[in-house]
């Protein structure tokens, strides 16, 4: 119901950024919920046999051996401290030599953190403090670099399979091909491969190598596939629950300690950039739907959702309902062209950036960070349209805030 008196929210029209914020905001909340609601009624049920279980044993271990109850729960406290430091009960990989500490501080710098080693000493703490900050600000830039090269090689064989696809489809006529007078070189400068098919590259690399890296964790470790499957995810997600972890014992069968163990690292490597990487893209992807809301929002009640003027054009990768979208072909002209053009000719395809803007992208990015940075300590507003189509780039730094201006998705003119 549109609103005739006054605005219903009390308050004036809701800012887009801030109205994107708020929609995810209350996804998030909802997703929590959810997700609560299913694990609870999946894994409470087995928490309670576990207990339950675990009273009888402690029951029948404290009289089979006349121990006071007291005396036990000290002893297995003990334990815990043990544990807390390395100990198990099998016999383990020591945690703190030097391949040990490096397998820690690879889980350290990538957020993994699977928790079975923590440092015990007053300066240990210390270090890993200052340790971690530096570490895990350059790992996330690494990913970041990695992410741009990855999109780069999917943008150019992207492009080599549709200008053969688009040479295939041009007609001989007496011998010769049909030349639409542009060129195919010049009209495919600026093409760009759609975000879609960007995630679904992505996610098919991540479950090969997932499905890969089980079977190698299900013969060294001897845990079932599906449980290989889990640990890859947590991992690779670097969730880190600590419950599963790899190349954990002094030495495995077939004398290939060495060489699981560098199977281990180059697949828990590749993994984490792999689904770093499809996370961002699947974060556009988001991005795209709370945008369609906002933009379905907007004729209920225009006064909380400022309806856009006509002067704009409508934003790149739009996810629109299919009979609008079908309406539209592809442009796969440039961005110079594209800039120029009117509502109706303007590229509603999903496309991605453009290779040589992600060429680009490694000597601009720190420059922009500065600047950014050196306007929020002043106060100052970000720059207008005209400013931010000079450098190219706006609306976050790094991968992730290319693309996302490459697809236009944030509130500024255009």
């Amino acid at each position: 119901m549109a609103c005739r008196s006054g605005c219903c929210c009390g308050s004036g029209p809701i800012n887009e950024d801030n109205a994107r914020f708020l929609l995810l905001a209350l996804f998030i909340v909802i997703y929590l919920l959810c997700g609560a609601a299913v694990f609870s009624a999946l894994e409470h049920p087995k928490e309670r046999e576990a207990k339950e279980r675990w009273a009888q044993r402690f029951e029948h271990f404290s009289q089979k051996y006349n121990l006071s109850k007291k005396d036990l729960n000290n002893f297995l406290r003990n334990y815990e401290e043990a544990n807390v430091a390395g100990i198990r009960v099998d016999a383990i990989r020591p945690r703190w030599d030097f391949t040990g500490a490096f397998y820690f501080v690879g889980t350290v710098v990538s957020t993994i953190g699977f928790g079975m080693t923590t440092p015990a000493t007053v300066g240990g703490k210390v270090f890993l403090m200052f340790y971690g900050l530096l570490g895990c600000a350059a790992t996330i830039l690494f990913f970041n670099l990695f992410l741009e090269r990855v999109i780069t090689v999917i943008a150019f064989v992207l492009k080599s399979c549709y200008e053969r696809r688009r040479n295939k489809a041009v007609l001989p006529q007496n011998g010769r091909q049909v030349s639409d007078g542009g060129g195919a070189g010049g009209e495919l400068a600026g093409w760009k491969p759609s975000v879609y098919c960007v995630m679904l590259i992505l996610g098919a690399a991540a479950i090969l190598v997932s499905c890969c890296a089980s079977l190698m964790y299900s013969a060294a470790e001897g845990w079932g596939y599906l449980d290989s499957l889990y640990f890859c995810f947590v991992a690779f997600s670097t969730i880190g629950f600590g419950d599963m972890v790899s190349s954990q014992r002094v030495a495995y069968e077939g004398h290939a300690t060495a060489a699981y163990r560098l199977g281990n690292f180059f697949f828990i490597l590749t993994g984490v950039c792999c689904i770093y990487s499809l996370f961002n893209v699947i974060s556009i992807v988001i991005k795209q739907v709370l945008n369609w809301l906002l933009r379905r929002l907007e004729g209920p009640c225009r006064c909380c959702f400022p309806r856009r003027g006509h002067h704009r054009h409508p934003r790149r990768n739009v996810v629109a309902p299919g009979h609008l979208r079908a309406r539209r072909d592809p442009s796969i002209e440039t961005d110079a062209i594209n800039e120029s053009e009117t509502d109706t000719g303007r590229r509603l395809s999903g496309e991605m950036i453009s290779m040589r803007d992600f060429l680009a992208a490694n000597k601009v990015n720190l420059a922009i960070m500065q600047k950014q940075l050196s306007e929020m300590a002043v106060g100052n507003q970000r720059q207008s349209s005209s400013s931010s189509r000079q450098n190219g780039f706006s609306g976050g730094v790094g991968a992730l805030g290319i693309m996302n201006n490459r697809l236009a998705e944030t509130s500024v003119d255009r």
